[in-house]
Protein backbone atom coordinates (compact mmCIF):
# COMPACT_ATOMS: atom_id res chain seq x y z
CA UNK A 1 0.00 0.00 0.00
CA UNK A 2 1.24 3.35 -0.67
CA UNK A 3 -0.19 6.86 -1.97
CA UNK A 4 0.10 8.71 -4.89
CA UNK A 5 0.25 12.43 -4.40
CA UNK A 6 -1.17 15.02 -7.44
CA UNK A 7 -1.32 18.82 -7.34
CA UNK A 8 -3.74 20.53 -9.24
CA UNK A 9 -2.60 23.86 -9.30
CA UNK A 10 -3.65 26.53 -12.15
CA UNK A 11 -5.26 29.85 -13.17
CA UNK A 12 -8.77 28.20 -12.98
CA UNK A 13 -10.15 25.28 -11.96
CA UNK A 14 -13.91 23.89 -12.04
CA UNK A 15 -14.83 20.63 -9.82
CA UNK A 16 -18.82 20.13 -10.54
CA UNK A 17 -21.02 17.78 -8.66
CA UNK A 18 -24.49 18.99 -9.41
CA UNK A 19 -24.90 20.61 -12.26
CA UNK A 20 -27.89 20.68 -14.09
CA UNK A 21 -28.41 21.82 -17.55
CA UNK A 22 -27.41 26.09 -17.95
CA UNK A 23 -26.03 26.13 -14.04
CA UNK A 24 -22.50 24.21 -14.61
CA UNK A 25 -21.15 24.36 -10.45
CA UNK A 26 -17.97 23.80 -8.80
CA UNK A 27 -17.08 22.55 -5.44
CA UNK A 28 -14.64 24.29 -3.65
CA UNK A 29 -12.09 21.63 -4.04
CA UNK A 30 -11.44 18.63 -6.16
CA UNK A 31 -14.24 15.86 -6.95
CA UNK A 32 -13.51 12.15 -6.67
CA UNK A 33 -14.97 11.63 -10.32
CA UNK A 34 -13.26 14.61 -11.44
CA UNK A 35 -9.97 13.15 -10.63
CA UNK A 36 -11.15 9.83 -11.88
CA UNK A 37 -11.48 10.93 -15.17
CA UNK A 38 -8.89 12.59 -15.01
CA UNK A 39 -6.63 9.32 -14.75
CA UNK A 40 -8.68 8.10 -16.94
CA UNK A 41 -7.24 10.47 -19.71
CA UNK A 42 -3.81 9.58 -18.79
CA UNK A 43 -4.34 5.96 -19.20
CA UNK A 44 -6.29 5.97 -22.37
CA UNK A 45 -9.22 4.75 -21.13
CA UNK A 46 -12.24 5.03 -23.00
CA UNK A 47 -15.48 6.27 -21.64
CA UNK A 48 -17.88 3.09 -20.73
CA UNK A 49 -14.71 1.44 -19.71
CA UNK A 50 -14.75 -0.21 -15.95
CA UNK A 51 -13.87 2.37 -12.93
CA UNK A 52 -14.00 -0.14 -10.45
CA UNK A 53 -10.08 -0.23 -9.60
CA UNK A 54 -9.97 3.33 -9.94
CA UNK A 55 -13.17 4.32 -7.42
CA UNK A 56 -11.44 1.89 -4.97
CA UNK A 57 -8.52 3.96 -4.38
CA UNK A 58 -9.07 5.82 -1.06
CA UNK A 59 -9.34 9.53 -2.43
CA UNK A 60 -8.31 12.77 -0.19
CA UNK A 61 -7.34 16.55 -0.80
CA UNK A 62 -5.57 19.16 1.70
CA UNK A 63 -6.67 23.05 0.45
CA UNK A 64 -3.06 24.59 -0.21
CA UNK A 65 -4.71 27.69 -1.49
CA UNK A 66 -8.41 28.29 -1.36
CA UNK A 67 -9.44 29.20 -4.78
CA UNK A 68 -11.47 32.30 -5.40
CA UNK A 69 -15.39 31.57 -6.67
CA UNK A 70 -16.27 33.17 -9.33
CA UNK A 71 -18.74 32.98 -12.40
CA UNK A 72 -18.40 33.21 -15.90
CA UNK A 73 -22.35 33.73 -18.25
CA UNK A 74 -22.57 32.45 -21.36
CA UNK A 75 -24.53 32.71 -24.25
CA UNK A 76 -24.95 30.07 -26.64
CA UNK A 77 -26.69 30.85 -29.87
CA UNK A 78 -28.44 28.64 -32.52
CA UNK A 79 -28.54 25.76 -30.26
CA UNK A 80 -30.11 22.86 -32.16
CA UNK A 81 -33.00 20.86 -30.12
CA UNK A 82 -33.06 17.29 -29.21
CA UNK A 83 -35.16 16.70 -32.42
CA UNK A 84 -32.60 18.51 -34.81
CA UNK A 85 -35.06 21.27 -36.10
CA UNK A 86 -35.36 24.12 -33.81
CA UNK A 87 -32.50 26.86 -33.03
CA UNK A 88 -32.35 28.32 -29.58
CA UNK A 89 -30.05 30.69 -27.11
CA UNK A 90 -29.15 29.13 -24.72
CA UNK A 91 -27.93 31.23 -21.62
CA UNK A 92 -25.59 29.38 -18.69
CA UNK A 93 -23.69 30.36 -15.38
CA UNK A 94 -20.16 28.67 -15.32
CA UNK A 95 -18.89 28.52 -11.81
CA UNK A 96 -14.99 28.15 -11.36
CA UNK A 97 -12.47 28.85 -8.82
CA UNK A 98 -9.38 31.20 -9.18
CA UNK A 99 -6.09 31.14 -8.01
CA UNK A 100 -6.22 27.99 -6.51
CA UNK A 101 -3.69 24.41 -5.34
CA UNK A 102 -4.61 21.27 -3.85
CA UNK A 103 -2.48 18.57 -2.92
CA UNK A 104 -4.53 15.56 -4.10
CA UNK A 105 -3.87 11.86 -2.74
CA UNK A 106 -4.59 8.26 -4.02
CA UNK A 107 -4.23 5.66 -1.43
CA UNK A 108 -4.19 1.91 -2.41
CA UNK A 109 -1.64 -0.50 -3.89
CA UNK A 110 0.98 0.33 -5.10
CA UNK A 111 0.97 -1.66 -8.96
CA UNK A 112 -1.81 0.54 -9.35
CA UNK A 113 -0.30 3.41 -8.18
CA UNK A 114 2.77 3.17 -10.22
CA UNK A 115 0.98 2.30 -13.26
CA UNK A 116 -1.06 5.93 -12.80
CA UNK A 117 2.12 7.84 -11.97
CA UNK A 118 3.54 6.85 -15.06
CA UNK A 119 0.31 7.13 -17.27
CA UNK A 120 0.47 11.08 -15.63
CA UNK A 121 3.82 11.76 -16.56
CA UNK A 122 3.12 10.60 -20.26
CA UNK A 123 -0.51 10.91 -20.85
CA UNK A 124 -2.52 9.40 -23.48
CA UNK A 125 -4.34 12.58 -23.78
CA UNK A 126 -4.56 16.05 -22.41
CA UNK A 127 -5.22 16.77 -18.89
CA UNK A 128 -7.42 19.06 -17.73
CA UNK A 129 -8.58 20.62 -14.37
CA UNK A 130 -12.04 20.00 -14.46
CA UNK A 131 -12.92 21.31 -18.10
CA UNK A 132 -11.18 21.25 -21.04
CA UNK A 133 -10.36 24.72 -21.33
CA UNK A 134 -8.34 25.05 -17.76
CA UNK A 135 -5.22 23.68 -18.16
CA UNK A 136 -2.62 23.11 -15.28
CA UNK A 137 -0.42 25.24 -14.14
CA UNK A 138 2.50 22.82 -12.98
CA UNK A 139 2.88 19.24 -14.03
CA UNK A 140 0.44 17.54 -12.03
CA UNK A 141 2.85 14.45 -11.11
CA UNK A 142 5.00 15.25 -8.14
CA UNK A 143 8.59 13.32 -9.82
CA UNK A 144 10.79 13.51 -6.73
CA UNK A 145 8.28 12.68 -4.06
CA UNK A 146 4.83 11.59 -5.70
CA UNK A 147 4.99 7.71 -4.47
CA UNK A 148 4.94 7.79 -1.01
CA UNK A 149 4.71 4.90 1.67
CA UNK A 150 2.69 6.44 4.07
CA UNK A 151 -1.01 6.39 4.81
CA UNK A 152 -3.25 8.97 3.07
CA UNK A 153 -3.69 10.79 5.99
CA UNK A 154 0.25 11.10 6.81
CA UNK A 155 0.77 11.94 3.31
CA UNK A 156 -1.25 15.00 3.43
CA UNK A 157 -0.64 16.57 6.77
CA UNK A 158 3.27 16.02 6.20
CA UNK A 159 3.94 16.89 1.91
CA UNK A 160 5.50 20.61 1.90
CA UNK A 161 2.85 23.18 0.60
CA UNK A 162 2.71 22.57 -3.34
CA UNK A 163 1.29 26.80 -4.14
CA UNK A 164 3.55 28.61 -5.96
CA UNK A 165 5.41 31.49 -3.88
CA UNK A 166 2.80 33.89 -5.96
CA UNK A 167 0.08 32.22 -4.43
CA UNK A 168 1.24 31.05 -1.22
CA UNK A 169 -1.15 32.57 1.98
CA UNK A 170 1.79 33.29 4.21
CA UNK A 171 -0.43 33.87 7.33
CA UNK A 172 -2.26 30.64 6.90
CA UNK A 173 -1.48 28.28 10.29
CA UNK A 174 -4.30 25.75 9.52
CA UNK A 175 -5.16 23.72 6.27
CA UNK A 176 -8.07 21.96 5.76
CA UNK A 177 -7.72 18.20 4.41
CA UNK A 178 -10.98 16.58 3.24
CA UNK A 179 -10.80 12.67 3.42
CA UNK A 180 -12.90 9.85 2.08
CA UNK A 181 -14.43 8.36 5.32
CA UNK A 182 -17.41 5.52 5.90
CA UNK A 183 -17.88 7.29 9.08
CA UNK A 184 -17.69 10.55 7.94
CA UNK A 185 -20.08 13.77 8.37
CA UNK A 186 -20.30 14.85 5.01
CA UNK A 187 -22.03 12.89 1.88
CA UNK A 188 -20.64 14.08 -1.53
CA UNK A 189 -22.54 12.27 -4.86
CA UNK A 190 -19.03 12.43 -6.67
CA UNK A 191 -17.92 8.37 -7.25
CA UNK A 192 -18.69 8.21 -11.17
CA UNK A 193 -20.61 4.70 -12.15
CA UNK A 194 -20.26 5.14 -15.82
CA UNK A 195 -18.87 8.43 -17.92
CA UNK A 196 -20.50 7.44 -20.99
CA UNK A 197 -23.20 10.74 -22.00
CA UNK A 198 -26.52 8.29 -22.34
CA UNK A 199 -25.86 6.61 -19.06
CA UNK A 200 -23.87 8.62 -17.12
CA UNK A 201 -24.45 8.16 -12.89
CA UNK A 202 -22.65 8.44 -9.66
CA UNK A 203 -22.66 7.24 -6.08
CA UNK A 204 -22.27 8.78 -3.00
CA UNK A 205 -19.52 8.57 -0.37
CA UNK A 206 -18.74 9.78 2.87
CA UNK A 207 -16.15 12.58 3.63
CA UNK A 208 -14.92 13.52 6.92
CA UNK A 209 -13.05 17.32 7.27
CA UNK A 210 -9.50 17.72 8.93
CA UNK A 211 -7.46 20.63 10.00
CA UNK A 212 -3.46 20.37 9.96
CA UNK A 213 -0.91 22.52 10.59
CA UNK A 214 0.36 24.41 7.53
CA UNK A 215 3.92 22.50 6.18
CA UNK A 216 6.36 24.94 4.81
CA UNK A 217 6.87 25.22 1.18
CA UNK A 218 8.43 23.04 -1.44
CA UNK A 219 11.86 23.77 -2.57
CA UNK A 220 10.95 23.61 -6.17
CA UNK A 221 7.35 24.14 -6.97
CA UNK A 222 6.22 24.02 -10.72
CA UNK A 223 9.18 21.05 -11.76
Amino acid sequence: MGTLLLRCVGPMQSWGSRSRFQERDTEREPTKSGIVGLLCAALGRERGEPLDDLNALRFGVRVDREGILDRDYHTTLRVINAEQKKHSTQLSNRYYLADAAFLVGLEGERALLERLQAALQDPVWPLYLGRKSFVPGCPLSLLRDGLVEQSLEDALRDQPSIAPPELRQKTTEKMRILLEDPHGEERRQDVAVDFRHASRAFYTRQVSTRWVTAPGPREETCT
